[in-house]
């Protein structure tokens, strides 16, 4: 489902800050940084202020359009319709992999079973050092 029918469903406007937002999601097909989103917003609408558009993201985050992660210092966000997944990253050269998320069911059903604990692994970066980097000195 489109997030503009999402927003519409949950009783918010369409404002064209929104649509724009959930354009640039659509098309993009990757993950975004706040920082592109907020660049991409002023290239098309100059006034629009940053918090304006975080407070859209914030949206998009509550009623399940993007899900938000942090990788280094930067926050991505990524649509739902991508799925479930996480990325390695490598601190020193900054490849991404993709991995399944059925990596964390095992650390999840530990969770469940000895602490009572639901967790909710949905979109997870783990930094680390890729096979070539971990070689070098």
């Amino acid at each position: 489902m489109s997030c503009l029918e999402t927003l519409k469903e949950n009783g918010l406007k369409l404002t064209p800050q929104r649509r724009l937002i959930a354009d640039y999601f659509h098309d993009s097909g990757s993950h975004l940084t706040a920082e592109e989103i907020i660049a991409h917003v002023h290239e098309k609408m100059p006034g629009v202020n940053k918090s304006t558009i975080y407070r859209n993201l914030d949206i998009f985050e509550s009623i399940g359009c993007v899900l938000k992660s942090e990788s280094g210092n930067h926050v991505i966000y990524h649509h739902t319709e991508e799925g479930h997944h996480h990325h390695l990253v490598c601190i020193k050269c900054g490849k991404n992999v993709d991995c399944d998320e059925m990596l964390f069911w095992p650390v999840e059903k530990t969770l469940r079973d000895k602490y009572a604990f639901r967790v909710d692994f949905k979109h997870q970066v783990i930094n680390g050092l890729c096979e070539n980097c971990g070689k070098q000195p």
